[in-house]
């Protein structure tokens, strides 16, 4: 298993350092420059101004001092956001969406695997289409559709939660948390029931039905654990979507986020700041993926099995 983790882990490096590579030189194609927003800027100005952020050296020198930028946690200065380090306007500004983004996975996805394990044990009952219907409901309605009517109801009608702002601490966050979760509640139940239904009607689990184990015991014992496996594969990239950050969501409740940061960033061509923020999602995404290939040997020991056979 070690040896696997040593081979996952320099794959992750070798796809950041492709990400790092694509993303450099796809902000040098794009249309526009760092100082659209500045029309009266003089050409001594922006030859000023080059030199500064060292966009007056040949392309490669550039290249090659941002991926030493980056081994050293440094990705360069913000054009656009009051001239501070990119890793700095990270930092100040990750925590709030992370923090809405981990509690709406965790909500979502409990939530989500008790709906559909209830649906497919009482599969073709009111039960199931009850939650059937919550789970097309939860995928066909945008987040931030939620997120008004929570505010509304919630915050502005009964008073219950605050209605925007980051300065009640937890209670700020209830409100886009519940909003942010209905879409992986939604996608892991209909995945939770489909799994399970086709993992009850398996032969181990007739078995186990025959050694005399209740309906629930089989559920948890055995049917539970495999029906997880495909829904780890896809919590894997909603959680990083999520605590990454949420723009619109982010926007309602004016929570200090990352997600308004990451586009403003794009339509002003702030390049250090679209690059940082891309491999900061990049670096999650890798780190998760690694995470939910590891679960799945303690879920399936087979998969275990598989990976040490392998690395001998």
């Amino acid at each position: 298993m070690r040896k696997y983790i040593f081979k996952r882990i320099m794959y992750m490096i070798l796809t950041l350092f492709i990400i790092a590579t694509a993303t450099f030189f796809l902000m040098k194609l794009m249309p526009g420059s760092p100082y659209a927003n500045q029309a009266k800027m003089t050409a001594e100005q922006r030859a000023i101004m080059d030199a500064q952020y060292g966009l007056n050296k040949p392309v490669y020198q550039q290249y090659f001092i941002y991926l030493i930028g980056i081994v050293q946690g440094n990705f360069g200065t913000s054009f656009q956001f009051n001239n501070q380090p990119v890793s700095f306007l990270i930092s100040s500004r990750i925590g709030p969406s992370m923090q809405i983004g981990a509690q709406a996975i965790v909500l979502g996805t409990v939530l989500g695997i008790l709906l559909g394990a209830l649906a497919a044990i009482r599969k073709n009952t009111w039960v199931d289409t009850l939650a059937t219907f919550f789970a097309i409901l939860g995928r066909s309605i945008p987040n931030f559709v939620f997120a008004v009517l929570l505010q509304f109801y919630l915050a502005f009608k009964l008073k219950i939660f605050p209605i925007a702002l980051w300065d009640e601490g937890f209670r700020s966050s209830i409100l886009p948390t519940i909003a942010l979760s209905m879409a992986p509640l939604a996608t892991t139940a209909r995945f939770m029931r489909t799994e399970m239904v086709d993992v009850l009607n398996s032969d181990y689990i007739e078995l186990a039905r025959a050694k005399g184990n209740t309906p629930w015991q089989t559920v948890a014992k055995h049917a539970l654990r495999n029906s997880l496996i495909p829904v780890i594969t896809i919590i894997g990239p909603m959680a990083v979507d999520l605590m990454v950050g949420s723009m619109v969501v982010e926007n309602i409740f004016s929570i200090p986020g990352i997600g308004d940061q990451f586009v403003k960033s794009i339509t002003t061509n702030d390049y250090p700041t679209i690059m940082g923020l891309t491999l900061l999602y990049s670096f999650m995404l890798v780190v998760v993926i690694l995470i939910v290939d590891i679960l799945y040997g303690f879920i399936d020991p087979r998969i275990r099995l598989s990976g040490n056979e392998g690395s001998n």
